[in-house]
Order: structure tokens, then sequence, then C-alpha cells
């Protein structure tokens, strides 16, 4: 397969006018335009071509959810996720007591074995860990009837059963056993801070024993201000944390949005989508981690009016960012594919247009930036 006729988005975070030659699933050369003899061409004109994008916060779509503990849940959500321009993901726990999350993990361990190859459908990088180490009184749309302490024995149980690939935890640092949690847990996972009440010092302490990441900033921690700084005033003072947030336009106001982008920059801030099983459905009554939700546009809330996390895709959360948020296009790629990559450690093969990665693209028209076509591994997906 050859893209040619494109302008596409480099390693360096700019466009160029080159064509890209891919070979079994592998980019395999990357050259000046100029015409081809292939047999196998893929015409981009009047496109942008830019790569597959990174969700690694997301629990379901299309009416399917990571915590269903099913193979047949996980070729659903990364189907869909492929048809929408989201190339690697990694599906997202809710708060569940160890059984359920085991049983999470072997699914997600057969998925990886048997299903990833699979022609037309999002590669699944691994997991993330959301709950059950998380306070209660940030719990957000978390189960508050299986919110425990930190415990890294249970942790390495379920990690071991997912074949070694909860690549990011999240824990709230005030807990008790927090810390000695970070100094067993670091080097096998990524941890990260979040549903917290934990101060500007107890995350600065959290973060010098090695917890790197920053759960959907604003939604669910204490709130910024000049003399409490907390979560979010830790995270900004040290260039290895890796913050995250929800560009749906519900969770964060545009400016709020546009403001972590002016302090983290486009070399640590990660769009994700924190989607829900609704994403892709229609307005309705469903369900997320054993509690009822009501969605209404892209607005989802537990029936006491809790946000509960988003009906929206990765790519549509790009668009937003860059329509209502006022991100440069340039960032908004960034924030959606090499940053994720990078802060879950899959940057070696997928993240950017590189050779020798894997060939993920989204080719997107320049005049609305609507998907023309998805490539995954080197093979079209059908929307």
């Amino acid at each position: 397969m050859k893209i040619v006729n494109g302008s596409v988005f480099l390693e360096d975070g700019k466009f160029k006018d080159v064509d890209v030659v891919c070979e079994n699933g592998s980019i395999t050369d990357i050259l000046e335009q100029g015409s081809s003899t292939d047999s196998d061409i893929v015409d981009a004109s009047g496109c942008y071509v830019i790569p597959g994008l990174v969700d690694i916060h997301l629990h379901g779509c299309m009416s399917f959810d990571t915590c269903d503990g099913t193979v047949e849940a996980l070729k659903a959500m990364a189907s869909y996720e492929a048809s929408h321009g989201v190339t690697s993901i990694l599906p997202t726990t809710m708060t569940y007591p160890e059984e359920t999350l085991t049983t999470i993990a072997r699914a997600v361990k057969e998925y990886r074995k048997y299903e990833n190859a699979s022609s037309g459908r999002a590669t699944i990088q691994g997991i993330n860990m959301e709950g059950p180490f998380i306070s209660r009184e940030k719990k957000g749309a978390q189960n508050p009837k299986y919110i425990q302490n930190c415990d890294y024995e249970m942790f390495h149980r379920v990690n071991e059963a997912s074949g070694g690939v909860i690549r990011l935890c999240d824990i709230a640092p005030e807990l008790e056993g927090a810390m000695d949690f970070i100094d067993k847990a670091k080097d096998e996972t990524r941890i990260s801070i979040a549903h917290t009440t934990a101060d500007y010092e107890t995350c600065m302490e959290a973060f010098k024993h090695g917890a790197k990441h920053l759960t959907h900033l604003f939604d669910a921690m204490p709130p910024f201000s000049h003399r409490a700084p907390g979560p979010i005033g830790a995270a900004a003072e040290l260039d290895f944390v890796t913050p995250e947030i929800i560009c749906d336009g519900i969770h964060v106001f545009p400016s709020a949005v546009n403001m972590m982008y002016k302090v983290f920059g486009s070399d640590r801030l990660i769009f994700i989508s924190d989607s829900t099983r609704s994403t892709g459905l229609s307005d309705g009554e469903y369900e997320l981690g054993g509690q009822p939700i009501s969605v209404k546009g892209r607005l989802a809330t537990l029936h006491d009016g809790t946000i509960a996390g988003s009906a929206t895709n990765l790519y549509d959360c790009m668009l937003t960012a860059i329509n209502e948020m006022n991100i440069p296009l340039e960032a908004a790629i960034l924030c959606s594919t090499r940053n994720p990559a990078r802060s879950v450690g899959i940057y070696d093969t997928v993240g950017s247009i590189t050779i020798g990665k894997q060939a993920d693209f989204v080719i997107i028209n320049k005049s609305d930036l609507s998907i023309n076509n998805v490539i995954v591994r080197g093979s079209y997906v059908n929307s």
C-alpha cells in the first residue's frame, strides 16, 4: 500500500507533502511525492494524513463496556473505535471487586492473544485500571460499594491475569498505604492520581514516590486555587507528569481546556474520551459500573445528576478541542496521538507516522476535518 498526494503529519509535529509506503502492516518508507506505478494506491488528494488516534481512557461504546468482561464486548468496542479513527485503545475498568477485575483482565489477555491482528479493529494495547483505590468523597460515577484502600498484592494478581498489560492504575494518594503502593507498583504500571481529595503536598509526595499521571483534569479532584493549588498545581510543576483531559464540551468548560493547553503545552497534555456504553447510540437509559445513567446528547449522568463519563469518541473530542476550545490542529493531533502513546509506553509502535511503526492512519478532508478513510495495520476499516 502507498498513500500518495496527501499532507502527512510527521513525527516532528508538522505537515509535509510526502508519500507513505506500507508493507505487512508496518510503515516501510516515507518518500518525496511523485508518480508511482504501485498497484495498491491510496489517493489522499485534498486530505491530511494523520496517525491513528490513541485513547487511553474509555469505558465502552455501542452498548458494550470493558466491565462486561468478554471478548465479544472488546471486539465491538475495537470495531467502533477504529471506524472513528481511534486505532489504539486502553479499555478502562470501573471500581469493582478483585473477582470482576480478574475476569476483565483475562478477557483482555485472550483478546490480545487471538484478536489483535484482526482486520478492521483498533489494537487493544492493555488496560487502564480506574478504581477501586479511590476516595469515597470524590468517587464521581464510581460505585462506592467496592472502594477500598490501596492493595499492591491485589493489583499484582489482576495484572498477572492480564498478561502484565495494566498500563495505567489510578489511586487516591491520601488513602492508607498509597505511598507504599506507588513504591511497589511504579515499575509495573504507570500510576495516576485520580478521584482524590489530596492536597498539593500529598500529590507532590506521590509524584516523588513515582506517580507520573493525572486522570481527567478538574474532574473528581480538588479545584485549583492560588492558596490551594492541589493536584493540578502539583502536576503543572513537574515536567514528567502527564495530565489527561476530557474534551467533550461537557466535563470541562472550553476556556479551561484552552488554559490547560497553555499550562501543560502540546508536549504533555493528553485528550481522552472517557466514553461509556452509550457512545454511538441514541439518548436513553444505560449502565456504568453497575449504576444506571441517563444520556441526552453528549451529557451522561447518574440519576442524582453526577456526570458519568461521556457519550462521545476521541476523534469527536479532538474536533471539539479544535473548533470550540481554540486548540491548534497540530497540537490537538499530538494530544490525541503521540502524547497518550508515549505516556503508557507504546510510542515505539504507534502514535506517529514513522518508519517501522504500525501502519495506522486517519485520512481526513482538509475542508471540514471529516474522516475520509481509516487504515489499521495497513488495511482499510469499514465505517
